[in-house]
């Protein structure tokens, strides 16, 4: 009974995670661009151990080609004067120092070529992982950029069915306005109806008769001969009617 709960539990826990995973990629990204980070780190430190190995082993050739100069000397004097044994005894150590020898360099090389292979894996796994990281950014930046034209033509489209189905509403805005802009003409119309003009006209022609007296009063005062007030149309003098045109007899 507890497995499966255990079980359950774990499969909600992983449903729970591959939901945050899909909704915060970039944060996945991040944490494997720090993940790498470490194993290069790691990666490094490990190979740094390796090529201290490389320098001990280099360190030990160096020393034993120096023994085997010097005991190769040494075996080669005793002889030329004679001295068997110790010519035999140096002969002996140089033996043992060449084996040495030809295995560190065996153990040099083999450990030289695992270094330079070491550091090419390193280098091209790290290129294939920025590769893979900058491919999927570029993969997040496409997806935001075609998820916002989504939504813009989504809105566009949404706005488009609105605008169409809210047709009975603007056509009521447009019935509302034009009642009040008949209502408003009609109240005009009526209010301009009522005003008496009489009344209007009166005060003009109290007002031009004042402008009038003033005006002769200014020029006699300054001596100026006033021109005649123009008289008004209905009150200009008839025209003269022409001759009549006789149709018989001379013309005078």
């Amino acid at each position: 009974m507890f497995a499966r709960l255990a079980t359950l539990f774990r499969g909600f826990l992983g449903l729970f995670i591959s939901g945050l995973e899909r909704q915060n990629p970039k944060a996945l990204i991040e944490a494997e661009r720090e993940a790498l980070r470490e194993q290069i780190a790691r990666f490094n430190e490990n190979l740094a151990n390796h090529a201290g190995f490389l320098e001990r082993l280099l360190r030990q050739v160096k020393t034993l080609e120096s023994q085997e100069r010097d005991l190769a000397a040494k075996a080669a004097a005793n002889l030329k004067v004679g001295n068997r044994n110790a010519a035999g005894q140096y002969a002996l150590q140089l033996k043992t120092v060449k084996d040495q020898l030809e295995e560190n360099r065996s153990q040099l090389q083999a450990a030289e070529d695992t270094y330079k292979k070491l550091v090419s894996a390193r280098d091209v796994s790290v290129r294939e992982a920025q590769a893979k990281i900058e491919k999927l950014k570029r993969m997040i930046s496409e997806t935001e950029m075609l998820e916002a034209q989504a939504q813009l033509q989504e809105m566009a489209s949404g706005m488009i069915g609105s605008i169409g189905g809210s047709g009975d509403t603007l056509n009521r805005v447009e019935e509302y306005l034009t009642e009040r802009r008949d209502k408003a003409a009609g109240r005009a119309r009526v209010a301009g109806s009522t005003i008496d003009t009489s009344k209007v006209e009166l005060m003009e022609a109290e007002q031009q008769a004042l402008a009038d007296a003033a005006l002769s009063e200014f020029a006699a005062a300054y001596g100026i001969e006033a021109p005649a007030a123009e008289k008004p149309a209905a009150e200009a003098a008839p025209p003269v009617p022409a001759p009549a045109v006789k149709d018989m007899g001379p013309q005078s």
